[in-house]
């Protein structure tokens, strides 16, 4: 039996999260910084919408404002932590020697495991967006790790393009789920497979619309669908942009 929902742009979680007051040593930067975050499911002070789907626990829609905007070195463990830049630039630190600068079309999975530090910073004057999901692991206590890729949007054009999974090219990560990215300049039919019908698909409309499951996204919404041998997706007329993750329910 396949199931389904879809969340509008304006019914997610949202968040202001300021570099000054009591979440000073949280976010830093000037004075004025701060961070957006609008959430798809429960996460931090936002507790009034769905704790999850499959092995997401977060999937936050943010943006870091003002130069030197960023999550202080905080530690983590015994979660994927994945980073998909949309625009502006990304510093990312962590504990494993890493500290490079990401910009759009790059991304990040950091596997903290039986323990890891990152910091996330933008240094520049534009804001910096992405998107932040985070999975459980499928085994506890892991050693972390850390890898980043870089996904071609003109080489990977109106084809669905695997990000994060076992195949060829991704990253691999130590979880049942797998990231997908389309971006489409004309309208035509996607079709999706998951693994199994035990398996649902979680479809995040960046920009542009998106027909899904007989469901029509614009920009921001999302649906998940589980249950299913395969979803059929029909981009819209102009630019469109989906993140598709793929988890075991």
């Amino acid at each position: 039996m396949t199931n389904s929902f879809v969340l509008r742009a304006d019914e997610r979680g949202y968040n202001k999260i300021l570099s000054t007051g009591a979440t000073a040593s949280y976010v830093g930067g000037h004075p004025d910084a701060f961070i957006t975050r609008f959430s798809s499911f429960n996460f931090g002070d936002y507790q009034d919408g769905r704790p999850g789907f499959g092995r997401i626990r977060v999937f936050g829609d943010e943006a870091f404002h003002h130069p030197g905007c960023s999550y202080n070195m905080h530690p983590h463990h015994n979660f994927i932590i994945c980073a998909f830049v949309l625009e502006g630039k990304l510093t990312h630190i962590n504990t494993l020697g890493g500290l490079e600068e990401l910009g759009p079309g790059d991304y990040y999975a950091f596997s903290a495991g039986s323990g890891g530090l990152h910091e996330e910073l933008n240094r520049h004057v534009e804001p910096m967006r992405a998107i932040y999901l985070w999975l459980l692991p499928d085994h506890l206590l892991l050693p972390p790790s850390y890898t980043r890729g870089h996904f071609d949007a003109a080489a990977g054009l109106n084809r669905i393009t695997l990000l994060i999974g076992d195949d060829a090219g991704a990253i691999p990560i130590a979880q049942d789920a797998r990231v997908s990215r389309l971006v489409s300049d004309v309208p035509r039919s996607f079709r999706y497979r998951p693994r199994s019908t035990g398996h649902g698909i979680y479809a995040f409309v960046i920009d542009g619309t998106l027909r899904c499951d007989g469901a029509t996204l614009k920009r921001r919404d999302s649906t998940a669908v589980w249950g299913a041998d395969e979803i059929i997706c029909e981009t819209g007329r102009g630019d469109t942009d989906v993140l598709f993750v793929e988890t075991i329910m």
